[in-house]
């Protein structure tokens, strides 16, 4: 997987000691790691007409949600003032290094990295959402 050289925490009870300004900065880089290659993934499965139009149509909706998803927590992130140093620095730099990867990945090795890296961020939202919101009884 691209992401593979990211540091991320293994298994909930890690994920649960890092501050939260440092797993909202993991979230969004992982998020910002997958723009671009999904953005190619797209741009790929278009030019196979073998496969199914709602394949397709699924593959643009979990694009524009990656897309939602990042534009959600990059709001967050500003309004709470964490890391907007460390955010303009991300954006580029990284994500090409990532994406240049990405793009030589097979379709299963491709679909199998993302499902893996967004279990990571619907793992790591749940553990923000508990601590943000904590009468929620997580």
């Amino acid at each position: 997987c691209h992401t593979s050289g990211m540091l991320t925490p293994n298994g909930k009870e890690y994920a649960q000691k890092i501050p939260r300004e440092e797993l909202t900065y993991l979230i969004l880089k992982l998020l910002q790691a997958w723009k671009e290659p999904l953005s190619h993934f797209n741009q790929h499965i278009e030019h196979h007409q073998e496969l199914p139009d709602d394949s397709l149509s699924k593959a643009k909706q979990i694009s524009n949600m990656v897309h939602e998803l990042k534009t959600g927590v990059e709001k967050v992130t500003e309004k709470a003032r964490f890391l907007i140093n460390s955010l303009s620095g991300m954006a580029s730099s990284e994500g090409t290094a990532f994406s240049n990867e990405a793009n030589m990945m097979s379709d299963s090795d491709f679909i199998h990295c993302f499902r893996r890296d967004s279990n990571k961020v619907q793992s790591y939202l749940k553990i923000l959402k508990c601590r943000i919101m904590p009468e929620n009884s997580c």
